[in-house]
C-alpha cells in the first residue's frame, strides 16, 4: 500500500504579454488588432502595464516617422532591453515602423532584443509569441481607447509621392480594406458600446481606387452611417489633390457624419508645394478649402503645416503666415521639418537652422491661438451636443462634433450642474471660452 502523499501539481503560469504603443493612431489600431488576436488565442495580454514579472514578454510597437518619434522609440527599446538584462522581464520584441525601416541597423546595435518585425509581419509576430492568426477574429480588437470611441483604419500604406514623407517606405503602397469587412467591424464595435468611429488612413480620399476602380469613400461613409449605435463618424487625414467632393454630399445627408475634416496641407507657396511634390498649387489649395466650406456650412477644418522645409525662405514663411491668418482654420498643428533618409527631399540641403524652424512653428501656433480664441468666443451662449470622455476633478471633459480626441479642443462641463456618464452624449450650453477650451453647463 502506497502511503505517500501525492505531490501537489502547480499550474504553469503563462507569461503576460505587455504591448507598448508609440506613435500615431494607426499604430494604436495595429496594437489593438494584435491584442485581439492574442486574446483570441487565450493569451494573457495587457496594454502598457506598469507592473511586469520576470517571465513577461514586452512587445514594443514603434514609430519611425520623424526624429523625435524615432528617438522615443529607440529610448523605449533600450529601456526594456535594460530591464531584460536585469532579469526583470523575459523577452523583448520590437515591431512597427521603426523596425520596418531600420531592422538591420537595430539588430546590429541592440543585440539583446529577441526579435524584430515589420509593419506587415503580424502572422510571424503571432507565431513568435506562440499564437496563430485567426481569420475568424477579423474585425475584433482589444480597444486601448475608451470604449465609446475607436480609431477605424480603412486602408494601409500610401501612393502619394510627397518628398518629405517616409510612410511609403514603412507602410508600403495604398491597400484599401474590403467594404463589407469594414461594415462588419463597425457592427462589432457598436455592439461593444462604441459610438464614435474615427476614420484613419494615410490618405482617406484614395479609398477604393485599388479594389473598386474608383474613389469610394462616400459609399463607405453611407454604409457605416447605417450601422445601429454609431452616432458620430469622423474623417481624419484627407488629401487635397483629387479630393472627392461627393464625400461632402454624404456629410450633408447624414447627421451622424461629423462636420469635421482633417486635411493636412503642409504649406501654401507654389515653390514649396512643388518641391514637396504635393500635386497642387496655392490657388487650387485656396479653392478647395473655399469649396468645402461653401458646400458644408459650419464645417470644422483641421490642417497641419511644416516649417523649415529645405529652401523655405522668410518670404515663403510670411506668405504662409498671411494665408493662415486669412483662412482661419478651426484647428491647426505645425511641425518642424525632419530630414528623412531615403525620401526625395533628403537629396536637398537641409538649410533652415533648427532654431529658425522652431521660431516659425512658434509664430504659426501663436497666430492660431488667437484665431482659436476668436472662434471659441463666438460659441459662448450656444448649446452643443457633447460626447463625454472622462471626469477630472470638478469637471466632466467632453468634445463637440468639431473636435477629435487628443489633438483638438475640449469642453469642460461643471460637474455640479448635472451628471454625465463617460461615453454619454449631453447637451451643453457654453458660458465661457478660452484659447482651446470651452466651459459650459448641462442643459435638458
Amino acid at each position: 500500500m502506497n502511503t505517500k502523499t501525492p505531490s501537489k501539481i502547480v499550474p504553469v503560469k503563462k507569461p503576460k504579454i505587455n504591448v507598448i504603443t508609440l506613435g500615431c493612431s494607426k499604430n494604436t489600431y495595429d496594437s489593438e488588432v494584435l491584442m485581439g488576436q492574442l486574446r483570441g488565442n487565450s493569451m494573457d495580454v495587457v496594454h502598457e502595464a506598469n507592473k511586469m514579472g520576470k517571465d513577461d514578454i514586452v512587445v514594443i510597437n514603434t514609430c519611425g516617422f520623424i526624429d523625435n518619434a524615432k528617438q522615443e522609440s529607440i529610448d523605449t527599446i533600450l529601456q526594456y532591453s535594460q530591464l531584460k538584462e536585469e532579469g526583470k522581464v523575459g523577452k523583448v520584441i520590437v515591431t512597427g515602423c521603426l523596425s520596418e525601416r531600420y531592422k538591420p541597423e537595430l539588430e546590429a546595435e541592440i543585440t539583446n532584443v529577441d526579435a524584430f518585425f515589420g509593419t506587415n509581419d503580424l502572422n510571424n509576430l503571432l507565431h513568435a509569441l506562440g499564437a496563430n492568426y485567426k481569420h475568424e477574429l477579423i474585425g475584433e480588437r482589444l480597444l486601448t481607447t475608451p470604449s465609446h470611441f475607436a480609431y477605424f483604419k480603412i486602408a494601409e500604406g500610401c501612393n502619394r509621392p510627397c518628398s518629405f514623407c517616409a510612410i511609403p517606405l514603412m507602410r508600403g503602397k495604398h491597400v484599401s480594406r474590403d467594404m463589407q469587412e469594414l461594415v462588419n467591424e463597425a457592427k462589432i464595435l457598436a455592439a461593444g458600446g462604441t459610438k464614435e468611429l474615427i476614420l484613419i488612413a494615410q490618405d482617406l480620399t484614395y479609398y477604393g481606387l485599388d479594389i473598386y476602380g474608383k474613389r469610394n469613400l462616400d459609399e463607405l461613409l453611407r454604409r457605416l452611417s447605417d450601422v445601429n449605435g454609431i452616432e458620430w463618424i469622423r474623417l481624419q487625414y484627407a488629401y487635397p489633390s483629387g479630393f472627392p467632393m461627393e464625400i461632402l454630399d454624404a456629410m450633408n445627408e447624414r447627421e451622424n457624419i461629423c462636420k469635421y475634416l482633417d486635411m493636412p496641407l503642409q504649406h501654401i507657396t507654389d515653390n514649396m508645394l512643388k518641391s514637396m511634390r504635393r500635386g497642387i498649387t496655392k490657388q487650387k489649395t485656396i479653392d478647395i478649402v473655399n469649396q468645402i466650406r461653401d458646400k458644408v456650412p459650419g464645417i470644422a477644418m483641421r490642417t497641419t503645416l511644416i516649417c523649415g522645409y529645405p529652401g523655405e525662405t522668410e518670404q515663403d514663411f510670411e506668405e504662409m503666415m498671411d494665408w493662415v491668418e486669412e483662412t482661419r482654420f478651426d484647428r491647426l498643428g505645425c511641425f518642424t521639418y525632419s530630414h528623412e533618409e531615403k525620401t526625395h527631399a533628403h537629396s536637398l540641403v537641409d538649410d533652415v537652422p533648427d532654431e529658425i524652424k522652431q521660431e516659425r512653428v512658434d509664430a504659426i501656433m501663436e497666430l492660431q491661438q488667437g484665431i482659436s480664441y476668436d472662434i471659441n468666443q463666438e460659441k459662448v451662449g450656444k448649446t452643443y451636443k457633447v460626447l463625454v470622455d472622462r471626469k477630472e476633478g470638478a469637471f466632466f471633459i467632453g468634445r463637440t462634433e468639431f473636435d477629435s480626441p487628443e489633438v483638438d479642443n475640449e469642453v469642460l462641463i461643471d460637474a455640479s450642474t448635472g451628471y454625465a456618464a463617460n461615453g454619454s452624449f449631453v447637451k451643453v450650453k457654453i458660458d465661457r471660452a478660452e484659447d482651446f477650451d470651452l466651459y459650459g453647463q448641462i442643459v435638458k
